[in-house]
């Protein structure tokens, strides 16, 4: 079985920024405008992506808004909103179900029984439903050539709570969910999770077929890894990835990001079929990941590591 996958590259879509960084104030009161907007332009992305033939569609991470973990500003919370019945969610159902299409729509989330904010994928199914949510389990924290990451600032790692009973998960680990979608299973790796290698494999076991990794990601190790990185994890798991980073820069904010979007399975990158530049599209042959690997490697059947084997 082959499906068709799309991942947007892009930015925020909200124009009327500020000039300066210290001018960011002046957007208090207007959050609602910037999230409208960029739910327009990704509304935008989605039906193209479905006129192109995608059955799935991953967007960036916390694609709602611009970046906003590169400074710290109070001002910024008040995005966070309800996975479920929030401004974003809420149109993403709707769209999902008028195009047939699944949707993994990455957000600022607030669980409204405690406060604390997440870092989340929201997996809508093809038929509007929500089937569950994986929260950003690794959250950094630093700084590069290029910019700071202020992440801990905003919102903290997955407890390993609620997941659990997402009415379309699959599997037994509480931090790496797998959703069972109308075209396939989909697991959910956010930006610096990429960077360890128990989430590519808790999802690779829990029966991913096809794992997304939306990211926001700037820098020169960063930019030569996210080469390497989704290659060596698909061959090595038996699994499809798909890895969505923003393009561009985003006032007022002098950083850049540097895009490279790409989807890759165990046999090697796969062709962008994407006739629009913000939006990357490929096919995916699922079976390919039941058929004998070329390289003669059987590494599911030869694992001996104690650190991954032990249930």
């Amino acid at each position: 079985m082959t499906i068709r996958i799309a991942m947007t590259q892009t930015r925020n879509a909200f124009a009327p920024m500020p000039e300066t960084v210290d001018a960011l104030p002046q957007l208090e009161g207007r959050l609602d405008e910037v999230r409208d907007a960029n739910l327009d332009h990704h509304e935008t992305l989605i039906r193209e992506a479905a006129r192109q033939g995608a059955q799935i569609v991953g967007l960036g991470e916390l694609f709602p808004g611009p970046y906003f973990a590169l400074t710290e500003h109070p001002m910024w919370l008040a995005m966070a909103e309800d996975p479920e019945t929030g401004p974003s969610t809420t149109r993403m159902k709707a769209l999902a179900a008028a195009l047939q299409v699944v949707i993994v729509a990455p957000l600022y989330e607030i669980e409204a029984s405690t406060g604390h904010r997440y870092n989340t994928a929201v997996v809508i199914d093809a038929d509007g439903t929500v089937l569950g949510k994986y929260r950003k389990t690794h959250v950094p924290n630093g700084m590069n050539e290029r910019a700071s990451f202020r992440e801990t600032y905003y919102y903290e790692p997955s407890r390993g709570m609620h997941e659990q009973h997402a009415r379309g998960e699959t599997g037994n680990n509480p931090f790496f969910p797998v959703f069972k979608t109308r075209y396939a299973r989909l697991g959910v790796a956010i930006c610096y999770d990429r960077h360890f290698d128990g989430a590519m494999f808790s999802l690779a076991r829990e029966g991913a077929q096809v794992i997304f990794c939306p990211a926001v990601t700037f820098g020169y190790k960063s930019e030569r890894m996210w080469r390497l990185e989704f290659q060596v994890d698909a061959a090595r798991h038996n699994v499809f990835v798909a890895g969505s980073n923003r393009l561009g820069n985003e006032p007022p904010w002098p950083t850049s990001y540097f895009g490279r979007s790409y989807a890759t399975g165990p046999n090697g990158r796969l062709h962008n079929e994407s006739t629009h530049d913000e939006l990357v599209i490929a096919d995916m042959d699922l079976g390919e990941l039941e058929r004998d690997d070329p390289s003669g490697w059987d590494l599911q059947r030869d694992l001996r590591d104690p650190i991954y084997t032990k249930r």
